[in-house]
């Protein structure tokens, strides 16, 4: 999976937010916060995809964090951008 194109990740301070560009700003109301692991996230999605276990194990990588703990926000972000409409399969 892929994060669709015309959306751009940005940090404003210290809290994460994805913003629409161009055409998307018309579909896509509002901005989308995420969190310093949902960034990790963003990145691998954004610049080559991944597939849930490389971002599985990308998370178990850079956090101290158990299995499942790991498992269930991931399965959350997702299902937040796929809600939003983010995905590419």
């Amino acid at each position: 999976m892929k994060i669709k194109d015309g959306f751009m990740l940005r940090q404003i301070v210290d809290v994460w937010v994805v913003v629409p560009l161009g055409e998307r700003v018309v579909d896509f109301n509002g901005m989308l916060k995420v969190s310093e692991s949902g960034a990790l996230l963003w990145g691998k999605l954004a610049n080559s995809g991944a597939t849930r276990e490389e971002l599985l194990a990308d998370l178990l990588a850079s956090y101290e964090v158990d299995v499942e703990t790991a498992t269930r926000d991931m399965d959350e972000f997702l299902n937040s951008l796929q809600q939003a409409e983010l995905l590419t399969p």
